[in-house]
Protein backbone atom coordinates (compact mmCIF):
# COMPACT_ATOMS: atom_id res chain seq x y z
CA UNK A 1 0.00 0.00 0.00
CA UNK A 2 2.85 2.54 0.62
CA UNK A 3 4.29 2.23 -2.30
CA UNK A 4 0.94 2.98 -4.20
CA UNK A 5 0.00 5.73 -2.04
CA UNK A 6 3.82 7.60 -2.90
CA UNK A 7 2.49 6.90 -6.38
CA UNK A 8 -0.87 9.18 -5.76
CA UNK A 9 0.56 11.83 -3.44
CA UNK A 10 0.81 14.56 -6.30
CA UNK A 11 -2.49 13.29 -7.41
CA UNK A 12 -4.25 13.46 -3.74
CA UNK A 13 -2.25 16.73 -2.76
CA UNK A 14 -1.72 19.09 -5.22
CA UNK A 15 -2.54 22.37 -3.74
CA UNK A 16 -2.10 23.95 -0.63
CA UNK A 17 -2.17 28.00 1.01
CA UNK A 18 1.20 29.24 0.70
CA UNK A 19 3.73 31.05 3.26
CA UNK A 20 3.54 34.65 2.33
CA UNK A 21 0.68 34.74 0.52
CA UNK A 22 -0.87 37.50 2.02
CA UNK A 23 2.33 39.68 0.84
CA UNK A 24 1.74 38.63 -2.63
CA UNK A 25 0.61 41.82 -5.12
CA UNK A 26 -2.84 42.31 -5.10
CA UNK A 27 -3.44 41.83 -8.63
CA UNK A 28 -2.80 38.06 -8.19
CA UNK A 29 -4.55 37.39 -4.30
CA UNK A 30 -7.64 37.47 -6.67
CA UNK A 31 -6.04 34.65 -8.97
CA UNK A 32 -4.36 32.69 -5.72
CA UNK A 33 -7.59 32.69 -3.93
CA UNK A 34 -9.20 30.45 -7.20
CA UNK A 35 -6.50 28.04 -7.24
CA UNK A 36 -6.97 27.98 -3.29
CA UNK A 37 -10.97 27.19 -4.09
CA UNK A 38 -9.96 24.35 -6.35
CA UNK A 39 -7.75 22.99 -3.26
CA UNK A 40 -10.33 22.93 -1.10
CA UNK A 41 -12.82 21.20 -3.79
CA UNK A 42 -9.77 18.14 -5.00
CA UNK A 43 -8.92 17.59 -0.85
CA UNK A 44 -13.10 17.09 -0.51
CA UNK A 45 -13.42 15.16 -3.59
CA UNK A 46 -10.72 12.87 -2.39
CA UNK A 47 -12.16 12.26 0.84
CA UNK A 48 -15.28 11.18 -0.23
CA UNK A 49 -13.39 8.94 -2.81
CA UNK A 50 -14.69 10.68 -6.24
CA UNK A 51 -12.87 9.96 -9.07
CA UNK A 52 -14.59 12.16 -11.36
CA UNK A 53 -14.95 15.27 -9.16
CA UNK A 54 -11.17 14.95 -9.07
CA UNK A 55 -9.94 14.19 -12.67
CA UNK A 56 -11.88 17.13 -13.67
CA UNK A 57 -10.14 19.56 -11.90
CA UNK A 58 -6.99 18.99 -14.62
CA UNK A 59 -7.08 20.46 -18.10
CA UNK A 60 -7.91 17.70 -20.88
CA UNK A 61 -4.67 17.03 -21.50
CA UNK A 62 -3.17 17.79 -18.34
CA UNK A 63 -0.84 15.00 -16.89
CA UNK A 64 0.48 13.24 -13.80
CA UNK A 65 4.31 12.08 -13.48
CA UNK A 66 4.58 9.79 -10.28
CA UNK A 67 8.31 9.59 -8.47
CA UNK A 68 9.26 7.23 -10.70
CA UNK A 69 8.92 8.52 -14.26
CA UNK A 70 5.85 7.08 -15.17
CA UNK A 71 2.98 9.27 -16.49
CA UNK A 72 -0.54 9.54 -16.84
CA UNK A 73 -1.94 11.54 -19.46
CA UNK A 74 -5.55 13.11 -20.18
CA UNK A 75 -8.45 13.44 -17.84
CA UNK A 76 -9.97 10.48 -18.73
CA UNK A 77 -6.66 8.70 -18.05
CA UNK A 78 -6.54 10.14 -14.77
CA UNK A 79 -10.01 9.56 -13.76
CA UNK A 80 -9.83 5.70 -14.37
CA UNK A 81 -7.03 6.16 -12.14
CA UNK A 82 -8.47 7.46 -9.37
CA UNK A 83 -11.30 5.25 -9.83
CA UNK A 84 -9.22 2.01 -8.89
CA UNK A 85 -7.23 3.11 -6.39
CA UNK A 86 -9.99 4.73 -4.85
CA UNK A 87 -11.69 1.29 -4.90
CA UNK A 88 -8.46 -0.29 -3.06
CA UNK A 89 -7.70 2.22 -0.70
CA UNK A 90 -10.62 3.45 1.65
CA UNK A 91 -10.60 6.36 4.45
CA UNK A 92 -7.28 7.82 3.61
CA UNK A 93 -6.64 11.43 4.83
CA UNK A 94 -4.23 14.09 2.87
CA UNK A 95 -2.01 17.10 4.24
CA UNK A 96 0.33 19.25 2.66
CA UNK A 97 2.70 22.31 2.80
CA UNK A 98 2.80 24.16 -0.03
CA UNK A 99 6.64 26.09 0.07
CA UNK A 100 5.94 28.57 -2.95
CA UNK A 101 3.46 29.26 -5.59
CA UNK A 102 4.94 31.76 -8.41
CA UNK A 103 3.06 33.54 -11.67
CA UNK A 104 4.97 33.15 -14.33
CA UNK A 105 2.03 34.85 -16.44
CA UNK A 106 -1.15 36.12 -15.74
CA UNK A 107 -1.89 32.59 -17.06
CA UNK A 108 0.42 30.04 -15.42
CA UNK A 109 1.40 29.41 -12.15
CA UNK A 110 4.10 26.92 -10.76
CA UNK A 111 3.67 25.36 -7.04
CA UNK A 112 5.78 23.50 -5.09
CA UNK A 113 5.35 22.11 -1.74
CA UNK A 114 5.66 18.30 -0.18
CA UNK A 115 1.98 16.05 0.62
CA UNK A 116 1.43 13.76 3.21
CA UNK A 117 -1.22 10.59 2.74
CA UNK A 118 -2.53 8.77 5.87
CA UNK A 119 -4.09 5.72 5.99
CA UNK A 120 -6.54 4.49 8.60
CA UNK A 121 -4.30 2.07 10.48
CA UNK A 122 -2.41 5.09 11.72
CA UNK A 123 0.95 4.12 9.93
CA UNK A 124 3.55 6.18 9.19
CA UNK A 125 2.32 8.61 6.29
CA UNK A 126 3.48 8.26 2.67
CA UNK A 127 6.03 11.71 1.83
CA UNK A 128 6.84 12.95 -1.66
CA UNK A 129 7.37 16.39 -2.91
CA UNK A 130 5.47 17.57 -6.03
CA UNK A 131 5.61 20.56 -8.22
CA UNK A 132 2.30 21.67 -10.43
CA UNK A 133 1.97 23.76 -12.85
CA UNK A 134 -1.50 25.62 -12.80
CA UNK A 135 -2.47 26.80 -16.29
CA UNK A 136 -6.30 29.23 -16.06
CA UNK A 137 -8.72 28.70 -19.41
CA UNK A 138 -11.60 29.88 -20.37
CA UNK A 139 -11.33 32.13 -16.88
CA UNK A 140 -10.69 28.92 -15.03
CA UNK A 141 -7.50 27.46 -13.06
CA UNK A 142 -6.91 23.67 -13.54
CA UNK A 143 -4.52 21.52 -13.28
CA UNK A 144 -1.73 21.23 -16.55
CA UNK A 145 0.74 19.27 -14.70
CA UNK A 146 1.65 17.61 -11.61
CA UNK A 147 5.17 15.79 -10.99
CA UNK A 148 6.32 14.41 -8.01
CA UNK A 149 9.53 13.70 -6.58
CA UNK A 150 11.32 11.67 -3.58
CA UNK A 151 11.00 13.17 -0.17
CA UNK A 152 13.85 14.99 1.61
CA UNK A 153 14.25 16.13 4.90
CA UNK A 154 14.64 20.02 4.21
CA UNK A 155 17.58 21.79 4.79
CA UNK A 156 18.31 25.09 6.52
CA UNK A 157 21.02 26.16 3.93
CA UNK A 158 18.45 29.04 2.59
CA UNK A 159 18.66 30.94 6.53
CA UNK A 160 22.66 29.67 6.98
CA UNK A 161 23.76 30.86 3.56
CA UNK A 162 24.86 34.14 4.90
CA UNK A 163 27.74 32.88 6.59
CA UNK A 164 28.98 31.07 3.60
CA UNK A 165 31.79 33.32 3.09
CA UNK A 166 33.18 32.12 6.91
CA UNK A 167 33.13 28.47 6.10
CA UNK A 168 36.88 27.60 5.91
CA UNK A 169 39.95 27.74 8.57
CA UNK A 170 41.49 30.50 9.47
CA UNK A 171 44.13 31.73 11.96
CA UNK A 172 45.10 35.20 12.96
CA UNK A 173 47.49 37.25 16.00
CA UNK A 174 45.60 38.52 19.21
CA UNK A 175 48.69 40.42 20.57
CA UNK A 176 53.03 39.54 20.87
CA UNK A 177 52.04 36.33 22.21
CA UNK A 178 48.76 35.11 21.49
CA UNK A 179 46.72 33.30 18.47
CA UNK A 180 43.25 32.52 17.39
CA UNK A 181 42.36 29.89 15.31
CA UNK A 182 38.79 29.36 14.18
CA UNK A 183 37.60 26.25 11.65
CA UNK A 184 34.21 26.75 10.43
CA UNK A 185 32.02 24.22 8.43
CA UNK A 186 28.67 22.49 6.90
CA UNK A 187 27.25 19.66 8.99
CA UNK A 188 25.44 17.22 7.01
CA UNK A 189 22.39 18.32 4.91
CA UNK A 190 23.51 22.10 6.10
CA UNK A 191 21.34 22.19 8.46
CA UNK A 192 24.50 23.74 11.02
CA UNK A 193 27.87 25.23 10.79
CA UNK A 194 29.98 23.73 13.29
CA UNK A 195 32.65 25.79 14.42
CA UNK A 196 36.14 25.20 16.77
CA UNK A 197 37.35 27.85 18.38
CA UNK A 198 41.45 27.45 19.88
CA UNK A 199 43.63 30.07 21.66
CA UNK A 200 47.05 29.39 21.52
CA UNK A 201 50.54 31.60 24.14
CA UNK A 202 53.46 30.06 21.83
CA UNK A 203 52.50 26.25 21.35
CA UNK A 204 50.74 26.42 24.32
CA UNK A 205 46.95 26.10 24.30
CA UNK A 206 45.26 28.42 26.62
CA UNK A 207 41.57 27.63 25.65
CA UNK A 208 39.29 26.26 23.24
CA UNK A 209 35.64 25.52 22.36
CA UNK A 210 33.34 23.98 20.30
CA UNK A 211 30.12 25.73 18.43
CA UNK A 212 27.14 24.72 16.80
CA UNK A 213 25.13 27.65 14.20
CA UNK A 214 21.48 26.67 13.48
CA UNK A 215 18.05 28.09 12.50
CA UNK A 216 15.68 28.85 15.08
CA UNK A 217 12.21 28.45 13.34
CA UNK A 218 10.42 30.24 16.34
CA UNK A 219 12.64 33.45 16.81
CA UNK A 220 13.13 33.42 13.10
CA UNK A 221 16.77 33.47 13.40
CA UNK A 222 20.11 32.40 13.97
CA UNK A 223 21.20 31.23 17.26
CA UNK A 224 24.64 28.99 18.21
CA UNK A 225 25.42 26.96 21.29
CA UNK A 226 28.77 27.41 22.74
CA UNK A 227 30.31 24.64 24.88
CA UNK A 228 33.62 25.62 26.30
CA UNK A 229 36.97 22.95 27.39
CA UNK A 230 36.43 24.67 30.80
CA UNK A 231 32.92 23.39 31.62
CA UNK A 232 31.14 26.76 30.26
CA UNK A 233 28.18 26.86 27.80
CA UNK A 234 26.48 29.47 26.44
CA UNK A 235 24.15 30.54 23.16
CA UNK A 236 23.84 33.99 21.00
CA UNK A 237 21.64 35.99 18.76
CA UNK A 238 22.51 36.40 15.42
CA UNK A 239 21.87 39.49 13.72
CA UNK A 240 22.85 40.20 10.12
CA UNK A 241 23.79 43.79 8.43
CA UNK A 242 25.30 43.27 5.00
CA UNK A 243 27.73 40.34 5.16
CA UNK A 244 29.04 41.94 8.84
CA UNK A 245 26.92 39.37 11.96
CA UNK A 246 26.32 40.40 15.23
CA UNK A 247 25.83 37.66 17.42
CA UNK A 248 24.80 38.66 21.32
CA UNK A 249 26.18 35.74 23.81
CA UNK A 250 25.21 34.76 27.47
CA UNK A 251 27.07 32.08 29.09
CA UNK A 252 27.39 30.35 32.56
CA UNK A 253 30.99 29.76 33.93
CA UNK A 254 31.80 26.70 35.40
CA UNK A 255 31.97 28.61 38.89
CA UNK A 256 28.29 29.59 37.77
CA UNK A 257 28.59 32.85 36.99
CA UNK A 258 26.87 34.49 34.43
CA UNK A 259 28.98 36.05 31.67
CA UNK A 260 27.58 38.44 28.30
CA UNK A 261 29.15 39.46 25.31
CA UNK A 262 28.52 40.71 21.58
CA UNK A 263 31.08 39.66 18.94
CA UNK A 264 31.00 40.86 15.50
CA UNK A 265 32.45 38.61 12.81
CA UNK A 266 32.68 40.25 9.38
CA UNK A 267 34.83 39.28 5.80
CA UNK A 268 36.86 41.99 5.10
CA UNK A 269 38.23 40.25 1.91
CA UNK A 270 38.11 36.97 0.09
CA UNK A 271 41.20 35.20 2.42
CA UNK A 272 40.08 37.56 5.80
CA UNK A 273 37.45 38.04 8.64
CA UNK A 274 38.01 40.77 11.45
CA UNK A 275 36.81 39.42 14.85
CA UNK A 276 35.35 41.36 18.01
CA UNK A 277 34.38 41.21 21.12
CA UNK A 278 32.13 44.17 23.09
CA UNK A 279 30.23 45.19 25.85
CA UNK A 280 31.92 41.96 27.94
CA UNK A 281 30.79 41.43 31.44
CA UNK A 282 31.15 38.68 34.28
CA UNK A 283 27.97 38.75 37.23
CA UNK A 284 26.96 41.94 35.89
CA UNK A 285 31.12 43.75 36.05
CA UNK A 286 31.82 45.16 32.69
CA UNK A 287 35.29 44.03 31.16
CA UNK A 288 36.82 46.09 28.16
CA UNK A 289 36.48 45.65 24.92
CA UNK A 290 39.07 43.43 22.58
CA UNK A 291 40.74 44.55 19.79
CA UNK A 292 39.85 43.77 16.68
CA UNK A 293 41.38 40.58 15.16
CA UNK A 294 42.50 39.66 11.62
CA UNK A 295 42.14 35.99 10.76
CA UNK A 296 43.62 34.65 7.01
CA UNK A 297 42.48 32.21 5.35
CA UNK A 298 44.54 28.84 5.75
CA UNK A 299 45.46 27.31 2.56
Amino acid sequence: MRTRLLWFLGLALGFAVWPGQAQQPKAETGEEAAIQKNAEAFVEAFHKGDAKALAALWAPDGEYTDVTGSQLKGRQAIEKAFQAFFSEHKDLKVRIEGLSLRFVTPDVAIEEGTSEVFAPDGGAPSRARYTNIHVKKDGQWLLSSVRDSPFTPSSNYEHLRGLEWAIGDWAGQINKDESERITLAWAENQNFIVGSFSTTSGNVSVGSAQQWIGWDPLAKRLRSWTFDESGAFGEGAWTKDGDRWTIKTSSVLQDGKKATATFIIAPVDGDTISLQSKDRSVDGNALPDTKEVKLKRLK
